[in-house]
């Protein structure tokens, strides 16, 4: 069996897999950030509380009104995103001309809050979430059998990701998005309600992190904290590819995965930091992020 650093390749390309389907979270988690931070100057800390939120509306779905897998796809993260708009509405919107410092420390509360909610209603220990039917079983790819889940994770990620990318930067929608961040007052004089309009930004960008929720949820226990120690590295992420880059949120997100999954082969003690390791680097060398402007 051929060998690379002593280990066979069928393990590697396994753990890149696998790496490949945690890249496919923190690809669509940092999308979300990167949209709000990009489009509206945010610093959205309470993209981790929201991503639980998703994960908790389907779960909750499920055993209370009987809400299948599929259904809660589409219902868990327009819930999610509604509740974004009034936040930001009731919130977030008096914040917009002050120290960006501000909007942050605001939506670290609102994370405090949301979780706290979560743990009040649903307890400290995580819940599983069943795997639906069609999607049981697994693939046998030559070097490893890969959960038909794990590869529908992968495929949704990627599909939503570039979609968004696609939307915002080739579309008249994401050029008036675009506009509303650089000249607000010009943009509303042409009728556009550019109030709604940033709103709608942050019910998107958090409906993502929902979206996120739902396709996590078989995957990991569901809890009120699932959030807490993935909405970093998705920070650390998103400083890599570019505070607001769509494009490098999305490739970042997905290779670091990869490269992420590649450590824990060769050095499995240094997998947990190799991210920011990789952030450390890209701020000494290029402070804007790979895909950021100077």
């Amino acid at each position: 069996m051929t060998e690379i650093f002593g280990i066979p390749v069928a393990v590697i390309l396994g753990q890149l897999m696998l790496g490949l389907v945690n890249g496919s979270f923190y690809a669509l988690l940092s999308l979300g950030l990167a949209v709000i931070f990009g489009l509206m100057g945010v610093v959205n800390f309470a993209h981790g509380a929201f991503y639980a939120l998703g994960a908790f509306a389907a779960l909750l779905g499920l055993q209370r009104f009987g809400v299948n897998y599929w259904a809660a796809l589409v219902l868990a993260p327009l819930m999610v995103g509604i509740l974004g708009i009034v936040l930001e509405r009731l919130f977030l919107r008096r914040l917009y001309k002050l120290d960006p410092l501000y909007g942050l420390l605001m939506t670290f509360g609102l994370a405090l809050v949301v979780e706290g909610f979560l743990h009040q209603l649903f307890g400290a220990s995580g819940q599983s979430y069943p795997v639906p039917d069609a999607l049981a079983g697994a693939l046998n790819l030559g070097f490893m059998i890969l959960p038909i889940y794990r590869a529908w994770v992968i495929v949704v990620s990627v599909v939503v990701c570039f979609g968004t990318w696609f939307v915002i930067e080739r579309t008249r929608l994401g050029a008036t998005l675009r506009a509303a961040k650089e000249n607000a007052p010009l943009l509303q004089a042409f009728g556009v309600n550019v109030p709604l309009l940033v709103a709608a930004t942050y019910g998107g960008g958090v409906a993502l992190a929902a979206l996120a929720g739902v396709l996590s949820a078989p995957v990991v226990l569901v809890s009120s904290q699932m959030g807490d120690s993935l909405v970093i590295v998705v920070f650390a992420v998103v400083v890599i590819g570019g505070m607001g880059s769509i494009l490098g949120s999305i490739v970042s997100g997905l290779v670091l995965g990869i490269v992420e999954g590649f450590t824990k082969v060769i050095y499995p003690e240094a997998s947990n930091i190799v991210v920011f390791v990789i952030m450390a680097l890209v701020l000494i060398l290029r402070p804007a992020g790979l895909f950021g402007r100077e």
